[in-house]
């Protein structure tokens, strides 16, 4: 199980707050699970997956920074 499987981070601005900062997959997990707002579509639940597949180690670290970047354009949410 890898909890700290890294990748380049990205910042991304939601709806409420600061913008938030994301360099892990299970940092990406918690943001997608506990701080992303309603309504969740596809990517998100697609996103949601992949980090559990990186931690458990059945995927690369770089598919869940695509795929939270893919989440955050479906959601509308600026990227950098």
């Amino acid at each position: 199980m890898d909890k700290t499987a890294c990748f380049e981070a990205i910042t991304i601005g939601l709806p409420h707050g600061q913008p938030v900062t994301v360099a892990t997959a299970a940092n990406a997990l918690q943001l997608l699970t506990e701080d992303w707002p309603e309504p969740r579509g596809p990517r998100h639940r697609d996103a949601v997956d992949t980090c559990l597949k990186v931690i458990d180690g059945h995927r690369s670290s770089q598919e869940v920074r695509r795929a939270l970047v893919e989440a955050a354009a479906e959601a509308g949410y600026r990227v950098s």
